[in-house]
């Protein structure tokens, strides 16, 4: 697949204006209704999918958000792909812990169902699969109820279609958000920030790193001119 990369309006500088002073990795406090998940969890999470496991020693998950910079686990290989029937959405909030505040809560990525979407697969390292799916497990579901739980999915791939784990939205969720416009979104966007960072770096980082693969994204697209706009907005023109 060619790889191009085109310049984004959103930039780091951008970025630079709405990032909180300090970042932390360090764990937040759960948010109300929720509780941390154990080791206990993600072991019997990972019991039952297994079940359904296409390959014991080849296990591919599929990276549409953070994940595509920031993977969280050791992998052996990385290719590009295309899941059908889920599109990326910035649909998973309230968030006002990791990239939010109760001032300005966030929103993050997700899959919902219908269309299409670009990411990226990672294949575990075979002989250390379980302690790298836990550590993906703590990353995207160290709070429990989840509210976008991990399923198989099909992703066609250049080298053909591979089953992969990933993270779709359960629209029965009380986090699922649904039916806001763009411009809504890149308000949220622009303005959220938390122990881990602002909104506006998950978007900058997340459609810099699709682009230099070459996966062009037409919503995030969008969303970082938008986003870019309400920065401009609040702090005065680039210069």
């Amino acid at each position: 697949m060619a790889r191009t990369s085109r310049p984004l309006r959103l930039t780091d500088r951008h970025v630079a204006l709405v990032q909180p002073e300090s970042v932390s990795e360090e764990m937040p406090e759960s948010m109300e209704g929720m509780e941390r998940s154990t080791e206990k969890d993600h072991a019997e999470t990972w019991s039952r999918l297994k079940q359904t496991a296409p390959a014991p020693d080849e296990i591919w998950f599929f990276a549409y958000g953070s994940l595509i910079w920031k993977p969280a686990c050791d992998f052996v290989e990385m290719r590009t792909g295309l899941l059908r029937g889920w599109h990326r959405a910035f649909c998973l909030g309230w968030n006002t812990r990791w990239r939010g505040s109760e001032d300005n809560p966030g929103l993050m990525l997700a899959l919902d169902r219908g269309g299409a979407c670009k990411g990226v697969l990672y294949r575990l390292p075979p002989n250390d699969i379980e302690s790298n799916i836990f550590s993906l497990f703590e990353r995207e579901m160290a709070f429990k109820p989840s509210a976008f739980p991990p399923r198989w999915v099909n992703v066609a791939t250049e080298e053909g279609n591979k089953t992969a784990l990933t993270f779709c939205i359960d629209r029965n969720s009380g986090r699922y958000v649904s039916g806001l416009t763009p411009h809504r979104v890149a308000e949220v966007l622009a303005t959220a920030s938390g122990t881990r960072g602002s909104m506006a770096e998950y978007l900058y980082e997340t459609v810099s790193h699709l682009e230099q693969m070459g996966l062009h994204d037409t919503h995030l697209w969008e969303l970082q001119d938008l986003v870019a706009d309400h920065i401009e907005t609040m702090h005065g023109p680039m210069r």
